[in-house]
């Protein structure tokens, strides 16, 4: 999820009316000003350029796969495919949206900012030996905008056309030029092998092992259970600057569990190496085994320094009842979170108030100045509150008696129609308000049984149900639900990904990330705004007022963030000791040979 508005600087030259195939634009394309790294960098700086390859990591994921495409809705793709495939560009995770050359080794952007030319490497080749061509760019672009997820079809919104303008050139012709993020868009397109994929239907699961361009390939797997992924030891890219330093396990293997529980006890017992923990409980209580008291589980809070975006329970506003902004206030009102970071996070959390929470995108206090005077034009159609009141969670005490929260709950309830007759919330027709919370995760069971509870203190019967990933997603996918948590996560820069997010366009889409199906004229008014920003300040203006109008909407019942993440790892790893916005990019680690060799030897004398 990402960008805005794109200051390409000095690293952007005219495309001209040169159509040569000798590159003539620059190596990176920069959102927020001039990137911090020189055109003739030879490492990302949070690398090691010459750490040791080889050897397997074990990881863990929850749920299952049963293909090898992360591109379509239909199906579960496999964990870690993403890696098989590359792109045009490649983002540094330790800046704020800067992408440089990947298989384009340069990118052309002209003055009237109406199109972008990528120049793809004379070396670029796919994992079967066969060149990357202009045509692979434009027949990946056509196809994932027709028949991808439906976030292709909405990123890719703003392009005419792909134009292949020679064996290795690419220009994108826009409709407009108000999206700036658009180039930088382009630059993340997978590139797929257009003669591998040519008699295959794209719109299928994919169980053959797919041909790409990226550092490694489908190894050893079995559906449902194991993934293998193979680093490709020709690999062309292997000596870029973007790439030098990564990619250093010979093999990563994914191992499928059903719950988070059994994924920890594989852990436990190395079969897992490397674990990122983000269940609180078990990171106070669950890291007391034997490995780690003898220093071979390692454990590690990282500060990390990205904004956190929005977690919370999330409202469908396609079903009747959610309909209504004072029932969705009120459910969230219900939700103690004081409680929950009590009794159930040991204290390690803090309350999410903003969408864009942990960044300067996020709105505070009242609307002031060029953020009031954008919402203006739009009174009559928001809340009073939202220029009255500052946007403020309820705080209680948490002793779990929050009597007064839910007083102002069921006033609002009752506005709405509804009324308490035999301890049931019922409306107007004597019918019970009842819903699902619907859950893919069990150990997520422990934070909804009691927000369960005090909405059963209103009357309302919110009933628990908790699915295997592949109903759950299909759910998802569908709009099947009432109630469930999620995670909206946002960037420094938010762009495109906004519209498919927010808008009514967006909550029509089989498969789309409009998950409570907002869908409001004033939002869909500010966020080709925040899609156009021309500058930081317009943006910063734009995305508060976005923000405000979608939190006095009640869309969710936000729950909490963390500004650090919790890792643990069974003490094999070396890694470079520089901090990165990320807090941990695990793909600049390695095995050290040492660090294993004293961990087996020490298991084995155990």
């Amino acid at each position: 999820m990402r960008r805005i508005a794109l200051i390409l600087g000095l690293f952007v030259a005219a495309v001209g009316a040169a159509r040569a195939e000798e590159p003539t634009g620059t190596p990176a394309l920069s959102l927020l000003g001039k990137p911090a790294l020189p055109p003739d960098f030879t490492h990302f700086p949070w690398t090691r350029p010459d750490a040791p390859k080889g050897g397997e990591v074990a990881l863990s994921t929850i749920g299952t796969f049963d293909n090898f495409n992360p591109f379509i809705v239909r199906g579960q793709a496999a964990a870690q495919t993403i890696r098989v495939f590359d792109t045009l560009l490649a983002r540094n995770d330790d800046e704020a949206e800067v992408e440089y050359g990947r298989l384009a080794g340069a990118v052309s952007v002209p003055p009237d900012h109406m199109s972008v030319t990528f120049d793809i490497r004379p070396d670029a080749r796919f994992s079967d030996g066969t060149p990357v061509t202009a045509e692979d760019v434009a027949w990946s672009f056509d196809t994932l905008r027709a028949k991808g997820r439906p976030l292709y079809r909405q990123y890719y919104a703003g392009v005419v056309e792909a134009v292949v303008e020679g064996p290795r050139r690419i220009t994108f012709r826009f409709h407009s030029n108000a999206s700036r993020e658009l180039p930088m868009i382009l630059g993340e397109v997978p590139v797929l092998p257009k003669h591998w994929w040519q008699g295959r239907d794209f719109e299928r699961p994919l169980t053959d092992p797919p041909v790409g361009s990226g550092p490694y390939r489908v190894g050893h797997f079995e559906f449902g259970r194991s993934i293998t992924l193979e680093r490709v030891p020709d690999w062309w890219a292997q000596n870029l600057p973007t790439a030098k330093g990564r990619y250093n396990f010979d093999r990563i293997r994914t191992e499928y569990f059903r719950d988070s529980t059994v994924a920890m006890e594989a852990f436990k017992a190395g079969q897992v190496d490397y674990r990122s923990e983000n269940v609180a409980k078990d990171w106070a209580t669950g890291y007391d085994f034997p490995a780690v008291m003898k220093g071979w589980v390692r454990k590690e809070e990282v500060r990390h320094h990205l904004p956190t975006g929005m977690q919370g329970w999330a409202m469908n506003t396609r079903r009747p009842l959610f309909k209504d902004r004072r029932v969705r206030e009120a459910l969230a009102l219900a939700y103690d979170f004081e409680w929950a970071n009590k009794n159930l996070f040991y204290g390690a959390y803090t309350r999410t108030e903003s969408y864009f929470a942990n960044s300067d995108l996020a709105s505070s206090g009242l609307p002031e100045e060029a953020e009031l005077s954008l919402l203006e034009r739009w009174r009559d159609k928001l809340p009073v509150e939202l220029f009255s009141k500052p946007y403020k969670l309820p705080v209680t005490d948490g002793s779990g008696n929050n009597r007064e929260t839910l007083l102002r709950a069921l006033a609002l309830l009752r506005q709405a129609g509804w009324d308490v007759k035999n301890r049931v919330l019922v409306d107007a027709a004597g019918q019970p308000c009842s819903f699902e919370i619907l859950l893919n995760d069990p150990s997520l069971e422990r934070v909804a049984l009691p927000y369960r509870q005090w909405l059963a203190r209103l009357g309302i019967d919110a009933h628990v149900r908790t699915v295997d990933a592949a109903q759950y997603q299909n759910r998802l996918d569908n709009y099947d639900f009432d109630m469930m948590m999620t995670v909206i996560g946002e960037s420094d820069s938010p762009g495109n990904e906004q519209t498919g997010l927010w808008t009514c366009a967006a909550a029509r889409l089989e498969g789309g990330d409009n998950l409570m199906g907002v869908c409001d004229p004033v939002v869909d008014a500010l966020v080709p705004l925040v899609v156009n920003a021309p500058d930081r300040d317009a943006l910063l203006t734009a995305t508060h007022a976005l923000d405000r109008v979608l939190l006095w909407g009640w869309y969710m019942a936000p729950n909490w963030y963390r500004q650090s993440i919790n890792i643990a790892y069974w003490d094999r790893f070396g890694r470079p000791g520089v901090p990165v916005r990320p807090g941990v990019i695990f793909d600049s680690w390695w095995l050290d040979a040492q660090k294993s060799a004293t961990l087996d030897a020490a298991r084995r004398g155990n």
